[in-house]
């Protein structure tokens, strides 16, 4: 069995996140490691925002309310990991952030969530956790709530 003492968890407020939060502070908690949640704040597309300027105040404005959104799900994760949480607010493409970071911290495990996309969707727009899986130096454990059975009667 593996022996997890550093883990990070990826979040970007999602319901597919929150669920990838409560998995890694049940193994924090378990294992009496340490964790980092982390969320990347992306870069926009450069053929979305072509010859248009983000004004510094409007990214300022979005990093003080994803700091606001981090620090209440560490507050969280701390209740429910019963133990002290860190947390990181990056910039960049957000696979390649968590993996670099992950590597950088020398965490032994990365918790992410998937919003379980497929066909166009998933083609197009990719999944940042798949991408971490397939770059992460560490084990990857993707979080996903599975639907309910069918009814069968």
């Amino acid at each position: 069995m593996a022996n997890w003492r550093s883990i990070c968890c990826a979040v970007d407020f999602s319901e597919s996140s929150r669920l990838a939060l409560e998995e890694a502070t049940d193994l924090a908690r378990r294992f009496d490691a340490r964790l980092t949640l982390v969320h990347v704040l992306e870069a926009a597309p450069a053929a979305a925002t072509e010859g248009l300027l983000t004004p510094p105040d409007l990214v300022e404005q979005m990093r003080i309310e994803l700091a606001r959104k981090l620090e209440v799900w560490k507050a969280e994760a701390e209740r429910r990991a019963e133990r002290p949480v860190a947390q990181r607010l990056l910039s960049g493409d957000p696979a390649a952030e968590i993996v670099r970071f992950a590597r950088d911290g020398e965490f032994d495990l990365v918790v992410a969530g998937t919003r379980g996309r497929t066909g166009l969707e998933h083609l197009l727009l990719g999944s940042v956790a798949e991408k971490v899986v397939r770059q992460a130096h560490c084990p990857v454990l993707v979080a996903r709530r599975t639907p309910p059975p069918p009814d069968v009667d």
